[in-house]
């Protein structure tokens, strides 16, 4: 098995060179941008709205137990049953058991990035469950049996082109590169799969402790088919999706909107507060809502980090990351890319395994000041690389700046040492990407700048007698 940091450094390589692809996106996520901006200007104080939000998401996580208790105790209240999952092995058993005690046979998903942290999909199906994805983007991903892309566009780097070859081949429709056309294939598709399932699983954008309602937002209305249709559903949802009021949500979702999709209100904004109450025509007859924390409560133990759990999965630090839109989002290999999945993921999968994801980051800081919520990015992928090296200090490294650190304080040797740069870079490309080149990682994708052939002090000293003069 290739270790993550390999498949990493491979992919990167690919992705990067794919001078096309590279060019979709960014031209993608400029027209996100623009539209973004426009939206943000509608707020009376966009920076005011981000400190109350973050604010709010404060209260939430640092009394997280609390908020949770209260939610709990609220949606069982109305008959929803809760069930809380320490890891995604409990809440996976607990959705195939309770499909299994209700003869499920068929499963319709909304999105939920949840059910992708925790490979849902692939145990329902190897328990022979049939599941469809219903939201536009994620079918289409399901259908390649790709990962989402992105949190919010799952597959914004395919052309309308390879999505019509891609309906062709799986699901025999003709081909088309009208993009209305191709919606109409999918919920012609999808119309039927909603008709036949047991059981309709979702996600949750927010939770609410108030009323022990879930939130949910999307522009297609699938979630509400999903839901609503199916005998049974379940919304699967972290912990630190809490939110301890319901007047919280009139800030959080144009916030959602704005930052994630570039729109004020998404299209479709629900509230799940239980099953089909008495009296009531349409809902399901059980509402199940697992609440899982797959180490989240570790890094809500981690005071200087605990902030990462504001995150509402917008997506807006991945829409201007400039090494995400490069490299794009498979390349991660883990469920939650860009800035915001390089700081959590280490928490949630391993730091050791996962410590390369905070190195990719050039620490521009534009992640922090895109976040909707304030969380400090930037500084956060700093403090996981020392995290990483204080808990197992690779040994050359350690020499290297130990050698580094002595070189500086010798600055007679350091002195010589720079005169030879020159001549060391005239030698340099008789090795250069080889083997025996020390700098091959730099090199063999660009060209490593050239030394000066004067030092500063030298110069210094060359202008003064000048000046004597």
């Amino acid at each position: 098995m290739i270790a993550p940091k390999s498949l990493f450094k491979r992919d990167s390589a690919i992705n990067a060179a794919d001078v096309p692809r590279r060019t979709f996106v960014r031209n993608a996520l400029h027209g996100y941008e623009v539209k973004r901006d426009l939206n943000k200007a509608k707020f009376q104080d966009w920076q005011s709205a981000r400190e109350t939000a973050s604010e709010i998401k404060f209260e939430g996580i640092n009394h997280l137990d609390k908020y949770l208790a209260e939610f709990a105790k609220n949606a069982e209240a109305r008959g929803t049953k809760v069930f809380f999952a320490s890891t995604p092995t409990q809440a996976r058993e607990y959705i195939i058991n309770l499909a299994r005690e209700k003869n499920v046979r068929s499963i319709i998903k909304s999105k939920t990035m949840t059910s992708e942290e925790i490979h849902l999909n692939d145990a329902l199906e190897k328990e022979g469950f049939g599941v469809v994805e219903s939201d536009l983007g994620e079918f289409i991903q399901q259908l390649r049996n790709e990962p989402p892309y992105h949190f919010v566009f799952p597959c914004m780097h395919l052309k309308r082109d390879e999505i019509s070859q891609l309906f062709h081949d799986k699901i025999g429709s003709a081909q088309t590169d009208s993009p209305e056309e191709l919606t109409m294939i999918a919920r012609r598709f999808l119309r039927e799969k909603y008709i036949q399932a047991d059981m309709g699983i979702s996600g949750a954008n927010f939770i609410v402790a108030e009323t022990g309602m879930i939130s949910v937002t999307e522009n297609e209305g699938n979630a509400r088919l999903t839901t609503s249709l199916p005998k049974i559903h379940v919304a699967l949802v972290g912990i630190e999706k809490i939110l301890p009021k319901l007047e919280d949500l009139s800030l959080f979702l144009p916030m959602l909107g704005t930052a994630g999709a570039g729109q004020l209100m998404t299209g479709y904004n629900t509230m799940f507060g239980g099953p089909r109450q008495p009296g009531e025509t349409d809902g399901p007859e059980e509402f199940h809502v697992v609440l899982i924390d797959n180490h989240r409560t570790e890094l809500l133990a981690d005071a200087e980090q605990r902030d990462a759990l504001h995150c509402i999965r917008c997506g807006a630090c991945l829409n201007v990351c400039p090494v995400f839109k490069n490299i794009g989002g498979h390349t991660y290999g883990t469920t939650y890319a860009g800035p915001v999945g390089s700081v959590i993921t280490p928490h949630l999968r391993g730091l050791q395994d996962w410590k390369h994801l905070s190195g990719a980051s050039s620490l521009c800081g534009a992640c922090t000041e895109a976040c909707p919520v304030k969380i400090d990015l930037h500084h956060h992928l700093l403090q996981n690389r020392r995290n990483a090296a204080a808990e197992k200090p690779v040994w050359w490294e350690k020499s290297l700046w130990i050698g580094f650190a002595l070189l500086m304080r010798q600055p007679t040797l350091y002195y010589w040492l720079t005169k030879t740069a020159p001549i060391a870079q005239f030698f340099h490309p008789l090795v250069k990407g080889s083997i025996l080149d020390p700098m091959q990682a730099w090199t063999r994708t660009r060209e490593f700048p050239m030394s000066a052939t004067t030092t500063f002090k030298d110069y210094w000293k060359q202008k003064k007698k000048q000046g004597a003069r």
